[in-house]
């Protein structure tokens, strides 16, 4: 199908492009790397009364060391991602789970900020945001503000952003050493959503769990963390057995869809072996 048509912007700065945005009102859009709204505009589920391209704002897609944590600019893409050293040092939950985002042609185009924006439940990096306690940083002609992860993710495909903000850059805290990490996803074919997405991370202390993170992609209307899975591993020893425990509470205070691909049971039992996998693999 053919998109609807609607007015195009091309700004070259950040403050051009927030005051696009501004100036279009609320029924505008975002055009990133494309991969998620391309299809939508196509089929016309989405028809905006603007669009406004980002693809000239190279200055978002810097990956920077911040201290304590990194930044990553909202426009860096799925391959730059995952390939960054910074990245893999310091955030290897997001390089591990970004190599698993459909095939290459998608991470070539799609960007690290497009999917945390799209807010999908089924994508697999809003779930790792959740996991590692990132700060999304958004922009507007007001000024700029900061989103917990927790917070920024209200409903499916829907964010805290006013529509006249941008999301400019992924605030990261540093894991340090002794993370081990994993990413779990059962689809059924290659490159397909998540049925279920496991992101995690597992700190380990000798022969003990001294922390853990866990987050799950497609148990509700938005990603979930597992904290009662968290709290069930945290300060436990680092078995097989402990990790069924702790997971068989990873589906508790979700809301599991049912649709085309599984039922809320199937999504449930496939959350609790799923994150069983993935707290092993984490924890080495």
């Amino acid at each position: 199908m053919i998109p609807a048509t609607f007015d195009y912007a091309r700004p070259a700065t950040v403050d051009d492009a927030v005051r696009a945005l501004s100036d279009a009102g609320e029924d505008a859009k975002v055009l990133a790397g494309g991969q998620s709204l391309m299809p939508l505009l196509r089929m016309r589920l989405a028809i905006p009364d603007a669009l406004v391209d980002l693809d000239r704002l190279d200055g978002l897609r810097e990956i920077r060391d911040a201290g304590d944590a990194i930044v990553i600019g909202a426009m860096a893409t799925h391959h730059q991602v995952m390939r960054d050293p910074l990245v893999r040092e310091h955030a290897p939950l997001i390089a591990v789970t970004t190599e698993t985002v459909a095939d290459p042609a998608v991470r070539h185009r799609g960007t690290f900020g497009g999917s945390l924006a799209h807010a999908d439940s089924a994508a697999d990096l809003p779930a790792v945001a959740l996991a590692l306690d990132a700060v999304l940083l958004v922009r507007s002609v007001r000024g700029e503000r900061e989103i917990p992860a927790a917070e920024f993710f209200v409903d499916w495909m829907t964010t805290a952003m006013e529509p006249d903000e941008l999301l400019v850059g992924v605030r990261v805290p540093k894991l340090g050493a002794g993370w081990g990490v994993h990413y779990e996803k059962f689809h059924r074919t290659a490159q397909a959503w998540a049925i279920v997405g496991v992101a995690c991370a597992v700190h380990r202390d000798g022969g003990g769990i001294a922390d853990a993170r866990v987050a799950l992609s497609s148990m509700g209307p938005v990603p979930v963390r597992a904290s009662a899975v968290e709290t069930a591993v945290r300060g436990g020893p680092a078995s097989e057995d402990a990790y069924r425990t702790a997971a068989a509470q990873a589906a508790a205070g979700t809301e599991p869809p049912t649709d085309l691909h599984g039922s809320s049971e199937y999504r449930a039992h496939l959350a609790t072996v799923l994150t069983a996998r993935a707290l092993a693999a984490a924890a080495g």
